[in-house]
């Protein structure tokens, strides 16, 4: 009975997470040598797939959509403190970080883990299938968030600069903070059943029938280790980011590059655990993961970063350029023309992310 304990701390999904936190303190601050790049990364990969574990074992404790919740907000919290902590040692030159960072985070969230998700559920299923009225309802909160945080300081007034002034800027993060909440509230609580996944014979699954939940003491074990995988695959991201950007400004290409392959590597656990559940013919989870990282993304660093102007010397560059508008714009239609079937083939997924490699394109080469 004692070893049948003690196994599961031998695993490496245990093990892995508590040795990149270590690595990470003993890293923190300080320029890492190529073959020391090397050893974090190696970690850093370790950290993503046991973050996805965990994540995994949540989910089947709590059922979803409260699993993809767990995971979304858990990673969008740490970065989200990583932002802040990235705008108060950059200064003015971090002005436009978090536009950056959400900016990115939505592209990848909306076009890649949606796109993904709906080419391995349609080539698997031949048809992917969701609840279109949950998926819209997301959608639509998440267009709502993006329209009201990135596009607008570009057309106000009263400040110059793609920026809000003061009091827009609370609106702004307040209007995040209620719309965020409205919809926990709407996936959880009042029409849970919106979110639930749904099979390819239009069967709504409430519970998972492969396996027994795991108990209440190992779930609170995979949440706690789950926290230390997070906490791990954004720092060591940080770690590693002087030498992606020294190689991204040897290559020639512009800074914002750096920023997205930060954020690629952040949501590499959401990416693996929703193309995972696509593979399962759970799409609707892995369109919960997508678009609530989205969500969550938005409504929870426009309110920290309207906070952080309190001690931030800079700027706050919220508004973005005409080129990322109209890939918002096309990310916006292509994604309710998607949701309305409530069915995907594969030529959906294509179009997301091909909308995906044009923002990298643009990116790269503005």
């Amino acid at each position: 009975m004692i070893a049948s304990l003690r196994a599961p701390l031998r695993h490496w999904t245990t093990v892995l997470p508590v040795l990149a936190v270590v690595l990470l303190g003993l890293t923190w601050g300080r320029s890492l040598p190529p073959p020391l790049v090397g050893v974090v990364a190696y970690f850093l990969a370790g950290a993503v797939l046991a973050a996805v574990h965990h994540a995994e074992v949540i989910a089947h404790r709590v059922g979803e959509p409260f699993g993809s919740l767990v995971l979304a907000v858990a990673v969008t919290v740490i970065e989200v403190a990583l932002i802040v902590t990235l705008m108060v040692d950059g200064g003015e030159k971090s002005a436009a970080l978090a536009r950056d960072t959400v900016f990115a985070a939505v592209m990848i969230t909306c076009n890649g883990i949606v796109g993904l998700s709906l080419l391995v559920g349609s080539l698997r299923r031949r048809v992917a299938v969701f609840n279109a009225e949950g998926t819209g309802a997301a959608l639509a909160t998440v267009a709502t968030l993006a329209g009201l945080s990135l596009v607008l300081p570009t057309f106000t007034t009263t400040t110059p600069g793609p920026r809000f002034s003061t009091p827009q800027l609370v609106f702004a993060a307040l209007a995040a903070l209620v719309l965020y909440g409205l919809f926990v509230a709407t996936q959880t609580v009042r029409h849970r059943d919106y979110f639930l996944p749904v099979t390819s014979s239009g069967e709504v699954i409430d519970t998972e029938e492969h396996a027994d939940p795991p108990t209440a003491r190992a779930a609170l074990i995979s949440l706690a280790l789950l926290a230390l995988a997070l906490i791990a695959v954004v720092g060591l991201a940080k770690a590693v980011s002087p030498t992606i950007e020294s190689g991204v400004a040897a290559a020639g290409l512009p800074s914002s590059v750096v920023g997205i392959v930060i954020a690629l590597l952040v949501l590499l656990p959401e990416t693996i655990a929703a193309v995972r559940a696509a593979h399962r013919d759970r799409v609707q989870t892995s369109l919960n993961l997508g678009l609530g990282s989205a969500m969550a993304s938005i409504g929870l660093t426009i309110p920290a970063v309207a906070l952080a102007t309190v001690w931030l010397p800079g700027p706050l560059l919220l508004g973005l350029g005409a080129s990322h508008m109209v890939l918002l714009a096309l990310t916006v239609i292509v994604g309710t023309l998607t949701v309305v079937p409530g069915r995907a083939t594969p030529l959906q997924g294509g179009v997301h992310l091909t909308l995906l490699a044009a923002y990298i394109v643009l990116a790269v080469s503005p």
